[in-house]
């Protein structure tokens, strides 16, 4: 299987001595990079609703983005992203072997990168899926990317020998992914919290993005290589509810206490 999770807006910039690996899509990063280059810093602030100290600083990282970078200005995507799925994922305690497991199974979607695996080195950024950058394939980012995304994880998926998709990215990335051409059965699982209140159990945001992080965690260090194994998921006290479940949709629940 392929496990698909989302970047996050924070990063971690510590210095990591892991060989890293060139991102598939580097040449359309490049170029993307350069339409951010060229927005003014009011354009930049507005196209992403940042704070001028915000905006500062991306426009510092979009001016500062080499075409061919050195080792030195990269660090591999997995533990650089730092937001609240990284915070379950925690990719910095897994060992080699999984590592190396996760280097083929394990996918990020980027807006600037499109697709990225664990050890891609990547050059500190910002730049979210639904921004309105516009570029000479349209208005926004899902124009820019269209088919290519999909195609390179179906791709990817037949050098596996599999034909599903583990969906634990947020809809905003996930809507890069048009279901037709990437061509695989996708799994999208729901994580809930359960306040005991009568009122049935509820997603609450920062602990389902976190919750996601630790699904991908959990099918890397089972290696898992079936959709039916994530049913045992059972990371912070979440369980399988297969009477809120649907098929392709398994919900996961726990006590709200329990986080």
């Amino acid at each position: 299987m392929l496990v698909v999770i989302s970047p996050a807006k924070r990063l971690d910039w510590s210095e990591r001595d892991v060989p890293m690996t060139t991102p598939v899509f580097q040449d359309d990063a490049n170029r993307l990079a350069t339409s951010a280059r060229n927005l003014t810093l009011g354009n930049l602030k507005a196209l992403m609703d940042l704070s001028d100290d915000l905006a500062k600083l991306n426009r510092d990282r979009f001016r500062a983005f080499e075409d061919a970078p050195s080792d030195s200005d990269l660090r591999p995507a997995a533990l650089a992203f730092a937001g609240d799925t990284y915070q379950g994922l925690e990719a910095e305690t897994l060992d080699a072997d999984e590592m190396r497991w996760a280097q083929n199974h394990l996918r990020i979607l980027s807006g600037l990168y499109g697709v990225l695996r664990p050890l891609d080195g990547i050059q500190a950024y910002r730049l979210e899926m639904g921004s309105r950058l516009k570029t000479r394939r349209g208005g926004n980012l899902y124009d820019y990317w269209r088919d290519q995304i999909s195609k390179e994880l179906r791709a990817q998926a037949s050098e596996l020998g599999t034909d599903t998709l583990i969906n634990c990215a947020s809809q905003e990335y996930f809507g890069a992914v048009p279901p037709k051409p990437l061509g695989l059965r996708i799994v999208t699982p729901a994580f809930m919290e359960d306040k005991g209140d009568g009122k049935g159990p509820k997603i609450v945001s920062f602990f389902a993005k976190k919750a996601r992080g630790s699904m991908a965690r959990f099918v890397i260090q089972r290696r898992l290589t079936e959709p039916e194994g994530i049913l045992d998921f059972d990371l912070g006290g979440y369980a399988y509810r297969e009477d809120l479940s649907a098929p392709d949709k398994p919900v996961f629940v726990r006590p709200y206490d329990a986080n």
